[in-house]
């Protein structure tokens, strides 16, 4: 079984990048792999608890909902979080605020690392 540790540092939505990252990291848990989703810069909005997208429109929050629901791990920086005005009250369920040792950590830990 193979570590895989996503960094997504791409907005939810205006480009497709985290949206396939998310469906990466999805199908590799689905084929009993270990995923970690480390969100920085713009990327943190991808962790954020409520989104409000038009009908059959796919929403990230919920995607990454998905990934922590089949035991891969969300964290989200930090610093990142701050710079955005996002509070930990606003991830969804089971996201962490990250930190760059975590980052640091997860990066050692992991066979491969896909940024997107």
């Amino acid at each position: 079984m193979a570590k895989h540790l996503f960094i997504l540092n791409d907005p939810p939505y205006g480009t497709e990048r985290s949206y396939n990252a998310a469906r990466l990291a999805r199908t590799l848990l689905n084929a009993e792999e270990e995923v970690r989703v480390f969100l920085m810069g713009d990327g943190a909005a991808c962790a954020a608890a409520g989104q409000k997208v038009p009908q059959g429109y796919y929403n990230l929050g919920d995607m990454l909902g998905g990934v922590i629901r089949r035991k891969g791990e969300i964290s989200v920086c930090g610093t990142c979080m701050d710079a955005r005005g996002m509070a930990e009250e606003r991830l969804i369920e089971g996201a962490t605020r990250g930190t760059m040792d975590i980052l640091t950590a997860w990066t050692q830990w992991a066979d491969k690392v896909l940024v997107f």
